[in-house]
């Protein structure tokens, strides 16, 4: 409707097209919705590529905020574990101590 292609809402709805379903909609997908202009399939075929880049982004921003957190887990993991190990060696140190006197 925002594209001014009312027209073809009820066509569109009747044949239960959704967002994902309008995603894999080529030209002669359109055309066989009852879409004859070309230069309505034109508009939604535009429309329909910029819908799919911006995705794309979404998608490589998700995957790349993903990766991040992961290297921020393995990282704090890292520094815990080098504590654990400093308080071992701490504590084992202390034990040898005791144990000599």
């Amino acid at each position: 409707m925002s594209l001014n292609l009312e027209q073809y809402v009820s066509e569109f709805s009747a044949q239960n097209i959704n967002g994902e379903h309008l995603l894999q909609l080529d030209g002669s997908k359109l055309k066989a919705l009852g879409m004859t202009s070309s230069q309505d399939r034109a508009i939604i075929k535009k429309k329909l590529k910029e819908m799919k880049v911006s995705l794309e982004k979404a998608r490589k921003a998700q995957e790349k905020m993903e990766k991040q957190r992961e290297k921020l887990r393995k990282k704090e993991q890292e520094q815990l574990q080098r504590k654990l190990k400093k308080t071992d060696k701490s504590s084992s140190d202390a034990t040898e101590g005791t144990n000599e006197q």
